[in-house]
């Protein structure tokens, strides 16, 4: 599928400012908008909205459908009535200019049960009869997930396997006998997915209505401690005991020596494909209410994956299987029509990923860091782009283009200055406009390059197990220039018309 020619800026809501430790989906969600609007960008890419796992990795979270609870507005909370003002006052710990995870976790957790409570004893009736609503719009995974999660405290979040037998193969007499157990615990995790849903929808038609989409980010695979691998056990590659007996990963690259060794459980396709991909249909149509746009993490997966034994302790051991390949996207297409995929293809990519991805116009991915280290033939280089792309300067993943930029080869500097006639005093803008001037159709850029952040502002490092994802911006380091230079590159590059 073609995308009309746009840019946009790639920013997680958890580096958004505000009082509460972390951005979330308030008052300054929808200054940012206004911002992209300001600066003639058509589209808001973020990671996934799910919640986090290991490491504080929105990569790893504990369902395929639902939100992270940390993102929830609690102003919008107690404008509903359900916490005070003294609840919103910020305690020591909570940092303005990165997340710390340690200090901002209770103190939200802790607001949402507040506010929980007071619904509970004091919700009205439009507030109730929409909650209810809510539940029954989401019958075909919230009570899973919220028995799930109620479950993973109340066990100390060990591995479901490790639980009681009866429950680890819910059995329906061991579960109904937890739902009751649990059942205060499992209306807080409803509450709060009721607001997580309600607040991005409502700051999605905010964007929307500004000529703004969302490109949203569903990973291929999910963790092992995660309501649907609990629900599904079927589903996926598990032994008698329900342990992985194989895991996710990607052989050695760019970013390890050793490969990555995700440790997600694969799923058992063959299982899949005698339900018609039932269970991946109904997550790209979960997928579509929250965004516009789905960039899919790791398509190549679907083509061919990198299968790990489960008792390998890094991902050199593991070997190439074949994935469901174009069966997979045929379900989706019969179940939900053509749909506005990106396919993130990058890393090891052989012919039959690019077919499969151009057998469905998925547009795939090109960083302009990754551009400079071979020659002209280097397929990330501008020259070399299609239309049926989206070109960044980098990615979460990536250093920032500055970070990059100090850490560069000789020859990465040397062919960059020639390439794109610069002495290299401001990378960071020239890879900005470089990926503007692409001819491919959509160009995204992470915030930090727009501010042109040095490397200790970077939002990920893979393989890396902890240390990330707490970047955050104040308004304070952004200048009116900025919106203004993106909206005059815009402008020139034929970047500011309808958004995809």
């Amino acid at each position: 599928m073609r995308f009309p020619r746009a840019s946009g800026v790639l920013l997680h809501p958890t580096s958004l400012p505000g009082p509460h430790g972390s951005g979330d989906f308030g008052r300054e969600a929808y200054h940012f908008v206004d911002w992209l609007a300001n600066a003639g960008q058509r589209l808001w890419q973020v990671l996934p909205l799910a919640g986090i796992g290991p490491g504080n990795s929105p990569y790893m979270s504990n369902s395929a459908f639902a939100g992270n609870v940390l993102l929830v507005d609690l102003a919008e909370l107690q404008q509903q009535g359900w916490l005070e003002a003294v609840d919103l006052v910020p305690v020591a710990g909570l940092d303005d200019d990165k997340v710390n995870f340690a200090a901002m976790h209770p103190f939200r957790m802790e607001r949402l049960a507040r506010a929980a409570v007071r619904f509970a004893a004091a919700g009205t009736p439009a507030q109730r009869e929409d909650y209810a609503r809510f539940l029954d719009e989401h019958r075909s995974w919230i009570a899973d997930f919220a028995l799930f999660m109620s479950l993973c405290e109340a066990q100390g979040w060990r591995d479901w396997c490790e639980w009681e037998p009866a429950l680890a193969a819910r059995q329906p007499a061991a579960m109904e006998a937890a739902r009751q157990a649990h059942a205060g615990r499992i209306a807080f995790w409803q509450f709060c997915q009721w607001r997580f849903y309600r607040q991005w929808a409502a700051l999605k038609a905010y964007a929307n209505g500004k000529g703004i989409k969302i490109i949203g980010d569903t990973p291929i695979f999910i963790a092992y401690l995660s309501a649907e691998v609990w629900a599904n056990q079927a589903l996926f590659d598990l032994d008698a005991t329900g342990r992985p007996t194989v895991v996710a990963g990607v052989p050695p690259d760019f970013f390890s020596a050793t490969g990555q060794r995700w440790g997600n459980p694969l799923y058992r396709w063959s299982e899949h494909a005698k339900h018609g991909y039932a269970w991946w249909v109904e997550r790209v149509r979960r997928a579509f209410e929250l965004f516009d746009i789905v960039r899919i993490d790791h398509f190549r997966g679907f083509a061919g994956y990198w299968e790990i034994p489960a008792s390998a302790p890094t991902a050199q051991t593991g070997r190439w299987v074949p994935g469901p390949g174009a069966a997979l996207f045929e379900a989706i297409a019969q179940a939900l029509g053509p749909v506005p995929v990106i396919a993130e293809d990058l890393g090891i990519i052989t012919p039959d990923v690019d077919a499969l991805r151009k057998q469905f116009g998925f547009p795939g991915m090109r960083i302009l860091q990754f551009a400079f280290a071979g020659d002209a033939a280097d397929r990330f280089l501008p020259h070399n782009h299609e239309p049926d792309t989206v070109v960044y300067p980098g990615t979460h993943d990536n250093d920032t283009v500055a970070g990059w930029w100090a850490a560069a080869s000789d020859h990465e500097r040397h062919f960059a200055r020639g390439y794109l006639a610069t002495d290299g005093h401001d990378m960071p803008w020239t890879l900005i406009r470089a990926a503007m001037a692409s001819v491919a159709d959509t160009a995204v850029h992470p915030m930090q390059d727009v501010l042109a952040l040095p490397t200790e502002h970077r939002m990920n490092f893979p393989g890396q197990e902890s240390g990330w994802w707490g970047w955050r911006f104040q308004w304070g380091h952004v200048q009116a220039w900025h919106a203004a230079r993106l909206a005059e590159l815009a402008r020139l590059y034929g970047r500011t018309g309808a958004s995809p």
